[in-house]
């Protein structure tokens, strides 16, 4: 198991089939001081609006958001990507917001987030794929790892949908595979520590 050296500074995160119930049950673990920006794929239909980020606004300490174009990543915020949109890191750690094709008939797609993000934060980025029906963010999570981030996969066994974490676990060697309960309190851990969360 990898044990990086330098402190986790973003977390990215990726979601299909299956996601609502899952943010639910992991992001209200983060405190209202967490100290990472948190960015989120997930799947949804291009008319959807904004209902997402209401609705888990509502249920987090901190904040919940949908991302902007050109947006300054902060600390103690999840960003959203907006539906239809692929959503990125940019050189400046910014964010940026794509009409680019679907990448496995997605948009937002999961892989698009994740190489982005793996090519600023390097060693530094937590990944995290959840619940899912297809491969996307296998190929991103091996992009985290060859930069020497840390991937955590949802136990296929506690996911509505199997398929996208199964895809991760055949692509790459993973750091943890957490249950959907466990994945809350170990992100909820990681702020302003170089080291791995304590085992319950």
């Amino acid at each position: 198991m990898q044990t990086n050296q330098r402190p986790i500074r973003a977390i990215v995160m990726g979601v299909s089939a299956g996601g609502l119930h899952a943010l639910q049950q992991i992001l209200p673990h983060l405190p209202a001081d967490f100290s990472l920006p948190v960015m989120v794929v997930q799947h949804r239909a291009a008319d959807s609006h904004g209902f997402l980020a209401e609705l888990l606004n509502a249920r987090c300490a901190i904040e919940v958001r949908e991302a902007n174009m050109n947006e300054v990543l902060r600390g103690g915020v999840v960003y959203l990507a907006p539906a239809d949109y692929h959503l990125l890191v940019e050189n400046a750690e910014t964010l940026a917001l794509s009409i680019d094709p679907p990448v496995h008939y997605s948009r937002p797609a999961i892989d698009v987030l994740f190489e982005s993000a793996a090519d600023i934060f390097c060693d530094q980025l937590v990944a995290v794929v959840l619940t899912g029906a297809n491969s996307d963010g296998s190929q991103g999570a091996r992009c985290v790892k060859a930069l020497g981030g840390r991937v955590i996969v949802q136990d296929p066994a506690s996911a509505e949908v199997d398929t996208m974490p199964a895809a991760t676990l055949s692509a790459v060697s993973v750091d943890h595979i957490l249950s959907l309960e466990e994945i809350g309190p170990y992100l909820a851990g990681l702020h302003g520590s170089s080291h791995e969360p304590a085992s319950s």
